[in-house]
């Protein structure tokens, strides 16, 4: 029963119940908590269903607890104020330590931890990453540990961080921060033996992404997360263990199946994949990027993932602990050299000075330019130069009024065009930084803290993502409204305003 997928332990009953249309958003369902056991629940199910005046929502809220969205408190914004207000609203957002229940989707987690608000009620991964930075400046650093702490418990316990503490989340992941997060909790407890104290989990975590590498021995080949290049390189794709419908977004995903004539399980696959991106959507992964019927997620191989991979591989070179094995130590650092290498030669585009993905069957860059372009900056990995003109680039094209659009194409899917998210400003951010370009970082900063700050006042939330063209409009696009709260938008403005702070007291005589 542990960690039963819901399509699987409710079967007619959960696609009964998704595509029915009681429930606008196919995430209720799957989030309810069942009161009795699942077989006792389907047999009822059967046994009522075929009388007359059968009613599916009656029967439902007598055999389910649903889950019910937090609603926060609205305060007045003063002058200079948020960051104070935010500093308070952890508590809002924070989780106590699950019940070890097995009945509902809900994985239990040992600590407590930090959630995005909204829909969104459990821990996710990349997420987390965006929120400690801003739990940091506030020195929380106790729920920093706690979540680390959480992270590395669900690498042992199910051998990857899941894209999020739901049963249907397991066959996928998401970007890859846990060793960015241990890094900053080490800086933030001021103890750098954290690093090696984790540095299993890193490991085993580095093991899921490159799993089946060691199968690939001939150029050209590729598996589920690995794919051998034609050079011999190592580069790493998104990807899902499962190809039918997301239980959370089934009515959706079967809709949108119907729409093609492409086989379903691959539209459901790269699906999948994309969510495990964390770009769910964007024109960046479709054929036609105004068809989402033409995504192709798992045909790409995506800049940011290589670049976040190759931060891991460092890291897990850096903190190997004495004794490790030789054959170990060298295959690690083969494969960090390697990745180094082919990110440079598969993702460069010499002719407009940006980073750009790859396209595994027409092995070639995809001429498709997103933020995604400024990860080799954020790790450090760009030459001055190739730094140089990708800011330039990024500066021109992508920096608006409100901070940075994602992607330089309107689709209608969320992550593109005007909308900008809390995660990509605080690579950005930091891109910037890295190479000297302070006043670019402090536009950025200014324009990002102040578009929340407006929008704070007009409606009393802080959203999941802005429209950063026209400051007057929310963000659109997506497959739910969008969502207040909001943790990874709450410690970017935190750090940024920080940031902001130091430099106007730097700057005062």
């Amino acid at each position: 029963m542990k960690y039963t997928q819901p399509e699987d332990r409710f079967r007619e009953l959960f696609e009964v119940v998704q595509m029915s249309g009681i429930f606008p958003d196919s995430k209720t369902f799957v989030d309810a908590v069942p009161r009795f056991d699942s077989e006792e629940i389907i047999e009822a199910f059967y046994n009522q269903i075929v009388k007359p005046g059968f009613d599916l929502k009656q029967f439902l809220s007598k055999y389910f607890d649903f889950p019910k969205i937090k609603s926060f408190p609205q305060m007045e914004l003063t002058a200079d104020s948020l960051a104070e207000r935010l500093s308070m609203q952890w508590d809002n957002l924070t989780r106590m330590p699950d019940s070890n229940n097995e009945a509902g989707s809900l994985i239990p987690l040992p600590n407590a931890y930090i959630v995005p608000g909204g829909r969104f009620n459990e821990i996710y991964y990349w997420d987390s990453y965006f929120t400690m930075v801003g739990l940091k400046v506030n020195g929380k650093k106790e729920m920093i540990a706690s979540m680390v702490a959480n992270f590395a418990f669900l690498i042992r316990e199910i051998g990857h961080i899941p894209n999020g503490n739901r049963t249907y989340f397991l066959s996928r992941s998401q970007p890859p921060f846990f060793c960015q997060m241990v890094d900053l909790l080490a800086k933030a407890s001021g103890d750098p033996k954290i690093k090696q104290h984790y540095w299993p989990e890193m490991v085993m975590e580095y093991e899921f992404w490159m799993d089946g590498a060691h199968k690939l021995q001939m150029p050209g080949r590729y598996g589920k997360r690995v794919i051998r290049m034609d050079d011999d390189a190592l580069l790493n794709r998104y990807w899902d263990g499962r190809n039918n419908p997301r239980p959370e977004s089934f009515v959706e995903d079967v809709e949108l199946a119907e729409t093609s004539k492409r086989f379903p399980s691959k539209i459901y696959r790269s699906l999948r994949a994309a969510c495990e991106s964390g770009w769910d959507f964007s024109s960046r992964w479709l054929y036609n990027p105004f068809e989402l019927n033409s995504i192709q997620t798992v045909a790409i191989i995506p800049v940011d993932l290589n670049v976040l991979l190759f931060q891991l591989e460092k890291s897990i070179l850096k903190n190997m602990p004495e004794g490790t094995a030789e054959d170990f130590k060298k295959k690690i650092r083969q494969r960090y050299i390697n990745r180094k290498e082919a990110i440079d030669r598969y993702f460069w585009d010499e002719g407009q000075g940006i980073y750009l993905d790859y396209h595994l069957k027409f092995k070639d860059k995809i001429q498709r330019p997103s933020l995604a372009m400024l990860y080799p900056l954020y790790a450090g990995i760009a030459s001055q130069d190739q730094a140089d003109r990708v800011l330039g680039y990024v500066g021109k094209t992508f920096l608006k009024p409100g901070g940075l659009i994602t992607t330089a194409l309107n689709s209608g899917q969320q992550w593109d065009a005007p909308n900008g998210w809390a995660p990509l400003q605080w690579i950005g951010f930091k891109s910037m930084l890295n190479y000297g370009h302070t006043d670019l970082a402090k536009t950025l900063a200014e324009r990002w803290t102040n578009l929340n700050e407006q929008v704070y006042k007009r409606t009393g939330k802080m959203m999941e993502k802005y429209n950063v063209e026209d400051l007057s409009l929310e963000a659109g696009g997506g497959e739910y409204p969008v969502q207040d709260g909001f943790g990874w938008t709450n410690g970017v403005y935190v750090a940024m305003k920080s940031w902001l702070e130091k430099q106007t007291s730097a700057s005062t005589p």
